[in-house]
C-alpha cells in the first residue's frame, strides 16, 4: 500500500513534462494538494486541467530570487502550506571543459545549482510554520561521477549533492528532511542532448537492461516526501537500474 499524502502541499519545479510531471502526478494520486512551476506554460497548464482538483500551474524561472518569493506566496496564498518541495528544474547542455560555450555552462549553474539553493532558501519558513516538511532535490547520477562532455551539468548535480547534505544538517532542527534522488539514464527529452549511441551505451551499461521510467522517479520521491522516511535525511537515492554498480 501507498503512503497517503492527504492534506501535504507539494511544490514541483520543471513540472510541465518528463521527470517533474510524474512526480506531479505520483504525488497528486497519493492525495497532495500540488503547485507546478516551470518555463513551459502551455504544457504545464495542461498537466495541472488534467490533473484537475488540489493542482495549479505558475510560470516560473527557478533561477530568479523574485520569482521564488512570488511562487512561494501563491502556494501559501492558494493552498494554506508547504510541506514538500520537489527541486527538479534543470537543464543539459553538454560541452566539454576545453570548448563549453561559456553561456551554456553559466545558465546551468543558474538553473541546475542556484535554483535548488534559492527553492531551499525560500522553503524553510513556510515548512517552519508547517512544523516541518520534505525538501527532495533532483541530483543525477552525474553527482556521483564523471561524465566526459558534461563537465558544467556534472558540476551542478555535485553542487547539488553537497548542498543537500548540508541543508540537512542546517534544517534537521526545524525537522525538515532534505534529500537527493540520482537518476539514471531516464527516458525523458533530456536524452535528446545526447548521441544515440551514447543513450545506447548507458542502456547496455545497465544491468536492468532499459532505460529508466519517469515514474520510476516519482516512486523514489513520493517515498522520501511520505512518514515512512521519516527518520531519512541527508541520503542518496540512487535510481539507476544498477549503472554505478
Amino acid at each position: 500500500m501507498r503512503s497517503s499524502l492527504a492534506g501535504r502541499i507539494a511544490l514541483v519545479t520543471g513540472g510541465a513534462r518528463g521527470i517533474g510531471a510524474a512526480i506531479a502526478r505520483r504525488l497528486h494520486e497519493d492525495g497532495a494538494g500540488v503547485m507546478i512551476t516551470d518555463l513551459r506554460a502551455e504544457d504545464g497548464q495542461a498537466l495541472a486541467a488534467a490533473l484537475g482538483g488540489r493542482v495549479c500551474f505558475m510560470e516560473h524561472d527557478v533561477s530568479d530570487d523574485d520569482a521564488w518569493r512570488a511562487v512561494i506566496e501563491a502556494v501559501v496564498s492558494v493552498f494554506g502550506r508547504l510541506d514538500i518541495l520537489v527541486n527538479n528544474a534543470g537543464i543539459y547542455e553538454p560541452g566539454g571543459i576545453a570548448d563549453a560555450s561559456l553561456d551554456d555552462v553559466e545558465r546551468q549553474i543558474r538553473v541546475n545549482q542556484m535554483g535548488v539553493f534559492l527553492g531551499m532558501r525560500h522553503a524553510i519558513a513556510p515548512m517552519r510554520s508547517a512544523g516541518g516538511g520534505s525538501i527532495v532535490n533532483i541530483s543525477s547520477i552525474a553527482g556521483q561521477c564523471g561524465f566526459p562532455g558534461a563537465a558544467a551539468y556534472v558540476g551542478t548535480k555535485w553542487a547539488v549533492r553537497g548542498m543537500t547534505k548540508t541543508a540537512a544538517l542546517e534544517l534537521a532542527p526545524d525537522h525538515i528532511r532534505v534529500n537527493s534522488v540520482h537518476p539514471g539514464f531516464i527516458d525523458t527529452p533530456m536524452l535528446d542532448r545526447n548521441p544515440p549511441e551514447t543513450n545506447q551505451a548507458g542502456v547496455e551499461a545497465t544491468p536492468l537492461k532499459r532505460l529508466g521510467r519517469p515514474e520510476d522517479i516519482a516512486a523514489a520521491v513520493a517515498w522520501l516526501a511520505s512518514d515512512d522516511a521519516g527518520f531519512v535525511t541527508g541520503s542518496e537515492l540512487t535510481v539507476d537500474g544498477g549503472w554505478l554498480l
